[in-house]
């Protein structure tokens, strides 16, 4: 029989790509999104496939009815979140209703279908400012805003349905995922949206602070190529970062996506530094990270009409989107 999986959150960003990789190692995929944040591309480029089928639904409500759709699903790949740190800020019972009750619903429906594992997507922001670079798992948690803390009550729910239902169980802490296929939202955040769309306006790269920070930088088909490593694994109810181990600076990143660059004042509530310690990962599931920086930047700037659509962020606008930051952060 042909293997399933569900991927929550299947027809957004990391999602889609995680139904690609499923797709093509040949499962049955199960993808379910309640559109918040999917794009109708990424639904569509699977259509013809007849191991693909797709449910519009929003797991933040009851599945009662709906659990069959993981009757007989080998793996859950739990993506489904609401992101990025201003909304979180404006509305942070809709992140929790998300991040969380729906973490919960998926893992009811996980539990009275007997799955084999669920993969869940966790947030390196759990760690906010932390003490020590590289850092490891075993780092203080300090989430510094909803969106953070409700990624980690996520977590949190699922560890512990994996410790009193003995549901199989692994979390992947990411940092700073990249790659085609990103949200091309109205919201101000993820820094390749911001620069790339900037570029294709020949509008300057805002760079905040002195542009020194460094992020550790993590290309999607990595991301995703560790979540079906995980599934595959005899490992259960660990936690593990997914990084690359080698922060790039935004200076660089700026650098090699060419233009003019303007700097905008510092953020609070944001490290200096993203840096995973990826020991952990190397050594129990054998994975590594294998597209460059440079390689996946290249990839980026080749896709960069996809852009296009995308909001410019000049500055009066970035100060205006960010306000609650500021307010609330300071």
């Amino acid at each position: 029989m042909i293997k399933k999986a569900v991927v929550t959150g299947g027809a957004g960003f990391i999602g889609s790509h995680m139904v690609e990789l499923l797709l093509n190692k040949g499962f049955h995929v199960i993808a379910i999104d309640d559109m918040s944040n999917g794009q109708v591309d990424n639904v569509d480029i699977f259509k013809k496939n007849k191991n693909y089928e797709f449910h519009k639904l929003d797991i933040s409500k009851s599945l009662t009815g709906k659990t069959g759709l993981f009757k007989g699903v080998k793996y859950v790949f739990h993506l489904a979140a609401l992101a990025d740190i201003v909304p979180s800020i404006e509305k942070p019972m809709k992140y929790f209703k998300s991040n969380v009750t729906g973490t919960i619903n998926i893992l009811e429906a996980c539990r009275k279908n007997n799955i084999e594992k669920i993969i869940y997507s966790a947030s390196s922001s759990c760690y906010g400012i932390p003490d020590k670079y590289p850092t490891s798992e075993k780092a203080e948690i300090r989430p510094q805003y909803p969106y953070a803390l409700t990624k980690y009550i996520g977590e949190e729910m699922v560890m512990h349905w994996n410790k009193i239902y003995k549901i199989p169980a692994l979390s992947l802490r990411y940092f700073n995922v990249y790659g085609t296929r990103a949200r091309s939202n109205n919201t101000y955040g993820a820094v390749f949206k911001v620069f790339l769309k900037q570029k294709l306006e020949k509008h300057p790269l805002t760079i905040i602070g002195d542009g020194k920070q460094t992020r550790d930088f993590t290309y999607v088909t990595d991301i995703v190529k560790s979540n079906l490593i995980a599934a595959k694994s005899d490992i259960n109810g660990e936690i593990f970062n997914v990084g690359t181990g080698k922060p790039q600076s935004i200076n660089y990143l700026a650098e090699l996506i060419g233009g003019e660059t303007i700097h905008i004042p510092k953020r609070p509530g944001e490290p200096d530094s993203t840096h995973a310690d990826i020991t952990k990962i190397k050594k129990m599931l054998r994975w590594k990270p294998l597209v460059s920086f440079e390689e996946g930047v290249q990839t980026m700037i080749d896709n960069i009409d996809y852009w296009k659509d995308a909001p410019l962020f000049t500055v009066k606008k970035i100060e205006k989107a960010t306000k609650d930051w500021f307010k609330y952060l300071s």
